[in-house]
């Protein structure tokens, strides 16, 4: 306890505060908003559809789960992930996308890209969605 800066106790008192500041509904309602925002800019893509899924253990926040025809969008979802990953900035999805294993409540689906908006800074919901459009709108051109 001798080692620890005051600076170090009241950012971590504020930490704190904050998120004692916080309701599981109103973090459950940003949590969609941010998967709606994700999902309207991927309305042009085809065939691409999206359900929210609350993991019925580990992370039981809502996530985005995206599926879509690999015939017509010729992108498997683990190539979308690698893409995302090595963009600009660099999106790190979660790692049940393209996972033929169940996870943490998450299906068994090697056909399934899925978003955790949980961590997401303010914003970073469009720059998600934007990318995925990007990704996902190249391979349905192909």
């Amino acid at each position: 306890g001798m080692k620890v800066a005051k600076e170090q106790i009241v950012g971590m008192v504020a930490a704190v505060d904050w998120f004692l500041s916080q309701s599981d509904t109103e973090m459950d309602a940003e949590y969609r908003r941010r998967i709606e925002r994700i999902v309207a800019l991927l309305k042009d893509v085809p065939t691409v559809r999206a359900e929210v899924l609350v993991p019925p253990v580990a992370n039981h926040v809502p996530h985005l789960v995206l599926r879509y025809d690999q015939s017509r969008v010729k992108i498997a979802p683990r190539e979308v992930a690698e893409q995302l990953r090595k963009g600009t900035p660099s999106i790190e999805l979660n790692p049940a996308t393209g996972s033929s294993e169940a996870s943490a409540g998450i299906p068994r689906d090697p056909n399934k890209i899925v978003v955790g908006v949980w961590m997401l800074e303010a914003g970073e919901d469009l720059i998600v969605g934007r990318r995925l459009r990007e990704v996902l709108g190249n391979a349905a051109k192909a």
